[in-house]
């Protein structure tokens, strides 16, 4: 019995959702990071992160860069989810930093606003273990020349090994 386009959709949505999850893993800078995303459906994110001493600014909580980055990685992957054929570049993001974090799983939440053409929008939240926002921010995302088929983490069974 063939399967319905409705499945097919579904299971090519699948396929990329799992290869954007290799693209994240397979990225040299998130050697650095003790993280890992998830694309559970489209337009949506989550990135879950360990913050440790090694994140910390001289005060002793996590830098500021570790808010970008979590933040506008989960905004980002939100719209890449909606985008098969081209790798998106960030044009810009606003944060905002409601709490310090100094230890623990920080869950990055991102989503899809607006756009589905050349420009995107999408918000992202962090909330820290105990399910306290921390900080949140939205980012303008653009289609870029690069094609998502060209990069190796993207391909099944790349460099993430998945």
């Amino acid at each position: 019995m063939p399967a319905s386009d409705e499945t097919l959709a579904a299971s090519g949505a699948e396929q990329h959702y799992r290869a954007l999850e290799r693209l994240y893993a397979s990225a040299p800078v998130n050697a650095k990071f003790a993280s890992t995303l998830h694309i559970p459906g489209e337009g949506r994110s989550q990135l879950t992160f360990t913050v440790s001493p090694e994140d910390y600014h001289a005060a002793g909580a996590a830098h500021g860069t570790i808010y970008f980055k979590m933040l506008d990685d989960a905004a980002f992957y939100a719209c890449n989810s909606l985008v098969t054929d081209r790798f998106l570049l960030t044009t810009s993001f606003n944060l905002f930093f409601s709490k310090p974090v100094r230890a623990g799983q920080v869950t990055a939440e991102g989503h899809w606003v607006s756009g589905r053409r050349r420009v995107f929008v999408a918000e992202a939240r962090l909330v820290d273990a105990e399910g306290e926002e921390i900080g949140r921010g939205t980012g303008t995302f653009m289609r870029s020349r690069i094609a998502l088929s060209s990069l190796p983490g993207y391909a099944a069974g790349g460099p993430s090994g998945l």
